[in-house]
């Protein structure tokens, strides 16, 4: 049975900063539930309260879209290797933009990335662990490096044509407004 904590313990700290991986849950009020592995040095602990993520850009933008609408977010973490472990954090995001007051703090957390889209920052409600006992065991070999390198490849101005033809919808069709929340003119 999961145990319910109203922050991120010292435990969990620990489980989390070993981790490679997280997965990030959210969903609008009406369509699609979005599910998405995140890798990469991307993850930051604010303080037991709070946490904060960065998002690169990708095929779609659906985080983005569904935090707009409605700001519930989970963010999963499992242990592949080690004593089995899952924690969920729950709580309410909110999405930064290069044109967001709080986007150089927040932003300046993490490492510089061509492709660098959005920052999440999530207010913590409750954790959850749970056993875990399902979840199979992995070899971490490294990190993935094609998305960075696409993106390099494509440079800022690439990358933000990109967003203008690929990132302004979700699959449902709400808009993200990556554009206008960037800064960055939006042309109809």
């Amino acid at each position: 049975m999961g145990k319910i904590f109203e922050s991120i313990t010292t435990h969990q700290q620990d489980f989390i900063l070993k981790q490679k991986m997280f997965f990030v849950a959210t969903a609008a009020n009406e369509g699609t539930v979005n599910l998405s592995p995140k890798g990469l040095d991307a993850f930051r602990i604010i303080n037991e309260h709070q946490v904060a993520w960065l998002n690169l850009t990708g095929s779609g933008n659906e985080t983005s879209a569904h935090v707009q609408q409605n700001p519930r977010m989970t963010i999963m973490f499992c242990a592949f290797e080690g004593s089995p472990l899952i924690l969920r954090l729950y709580g309410k995001a909110r999405v930064l933009h290069q044109g967001d007051s709080d986007w150089k703090m927040y932003q300046a957390l993490f490492p510089t990335f061509t492709g660098t889209r959005q920052v999440f920052v999530l207010d913590i409600d409750k954790t959850q662990s749970s056993c875990g006992m399902g979840v199979p065991l992995y070899d971490f070999v490294e990190q993935r490096q094609q998305l960075v390198q696409s993106h390099d490849k494509q440079g800022k101005g690439g990358v933000q044509a990109y967003w203008k033809k690929a990132n302004q919808l979700s699959f449902d069709g709400d808009e993200t407004k990556v554009l206008e929340l960037s800064g960055l003119e939006c042309e109809s």
